[in-house]
């Protein structure tokens, strides 16, 4: 096999190497810093994506636009990091493509605040603006995941990727409940509530500004040490390695299987299980589900290795059943479970990505990974949105198909890259 020389330090990224860190700064502080970043702009977005089941049924959405609606921004979300990843590793604008994407989510949501005031109109610009705030996330995510891992693999790859993910879960329980505050407080309206996402949204930006002064390239050394061999294809690229490829296909089945929040909330109001205003209270702890499931598989993932991933498919194969009952306790029970896999796929397979591709690749392999999971999305929100009205025991028969495949792919990879 040939192999192409591992990245050196002069391949660092070009909008970060301008200024060295401060003194005193350390992979850890990056870390902590980009949490906090993600804490205050997860309220934002978390905060809205709460209530979007509630906000496009009020729009007059039926629950098959519902699922296509919020499967199609994850879907953009995912889909259009096949651009953004490989154009982060090019240009090496990790902090540009950063900044650009969090500013996209902090002007969207606050504007949905609008739609209930545009009749017939709101709808459709409802459904531009959820979008709109993931194709934010599609630009940001592979630049920051590089910035992240690059600071976590100096710390420990897990418990560097799950203490961001519980730092960024903690605005995720905490926007929800900002948002319940102010819907309740206005009488079940939603706008207000969402108009006040405003202000995490512009203090995210002023963190993100701060973080990228302060942090510059704080560990030139982790890139320079990074030699692990890069595949070339008979043309000579530089191309993936075939158990990311597999990885990517089993993680994009529990994607699938993980249908939205939004055909969730659906189904908690249209039953009446919970009241509007309640719905993200139950999201809330969706997040704390996240957070602590981040955590305890990050360290796991330290000290057993990709192992701990098997949890994940288990964690999906349960949700639907639990959550589209009639029964609160099952229901949110459902919701938990939904939560922890959600804290699984943000953070330790995130980890597990960046461990088997060479570093100068993981925009790259991020933006693949991403495309790869977007079909998932996609296929998996218009299906659960379709089989919810038509058939509950065709989905949950559907979800636990699809992990059980993603369960075997899984167990394949991980005795391939054991043996490496």
């Amino acid at each position: 096999m040939q192999t192409t020389d591992s990245p050196s330090a002069s391949h660092a990224p070009a909008d970060y190497t301008d200024r060295p860190p401060s003194p005193s700064w350390s992979p850890w502080r990056t870390v902590i810093g980009f949490g906090v970043v993600s804490l205050a702009a997860d309220m934002v977005y978390e905060g809205a994506r709460s209530v979007y089941g509630p906000l496009l049924a009020s729009l007059g959405a039926s629950a098959l636009i519902v699922g296509l609606i919020t499967g199609a921004g994850e879907a953009a979300a995912l889909a259009l990091r096949l651009v953004s990843g490989p154009l982060a590793d090019r240009t090496r604008r990790y902090w540009t493509l950063t900044t650009l994407g969090y500013a996209l989510t902090a002007v969207c949501v606050p504007l949905l605040a609008v739609t209930p005031r545009l009749g017939a109109a709101g709808l459709v610009v409802a459904a531009v603006l959820i979008v709109a705030e993931r194709l934010g996330k599609a630009v940001r995510s592979p630049a920051k995941s590089v910035l992240l891992a690059d600071a976590a693999g100096a710390v420990g790859m897990g418990r560097g990727m799950g203490v961001h993910k519980a730092l960024d879960q903690v605005g995720a329980f905490a926007g929800p409940l900002l948002l319940a505050a102010l819907t309740a407080a206005a009488g079940g309206l939603l706008w207000p509530g969402l108009a006040g996402l405003a202000v995490p949204g512009a203090l995210a930006m002023v963190l993100l500004v701060v973080l990228r002064r302060r942090a510059g390239i704080a560990h030139p050394r982790d890139v320079a040490a990074d030699n692990r061999e890069e595949y070339v294809d008979p043309a000579g690229r530089a191309s993936l390695p075939a158990s990311f490829g597999w990885f990517a296909v089993a993680c994009a089945l529990c994607t699938a299987g993980l249908m939205t929040f939004g055909l969730i909330g659906f189904h908690l109001a249209q039953t009446g299980l919970v009241p509007a205003a309640g719905v993200p209270l139950l999201y809330a702890a969706a997040m704390a589900a996240a957070a602590v499931a981040a955590l305890a598989t990050g360290a796991a993932y330290d000290h057993i290795g990709a192992r701990v991933l098997l949890v994940l498919p288990i964690l999906v194969a349960v949700v639907p059943p639990l959550a589209f009952t009639t029964g609160l306790a099952m229901a949110a029970g459902g919701v938990l479970a939904w939560g922890a896999a959600l804290g699984v796929q943000d953070s330790t397979v995130k980890a597990f990505v960046a461990d088997l591709v060479p570093r100068s690749r993981r925009g790259t392999a991020y933006g693949v990974f991403a495309a790869v999971q977007a079909a998932g999305a996609l296929v998996g929100g218009v299906a659960a949105g379709a089989l919810y009205d038509s058939s509950r025991a065709g989905l949950f028969a559907a979800v636990a198909a699809a992990q059980a495949t993603a369960m075997l792919i899984l167990v394949r990879v991980l005795a391939r890259t054991r043996r490496r």
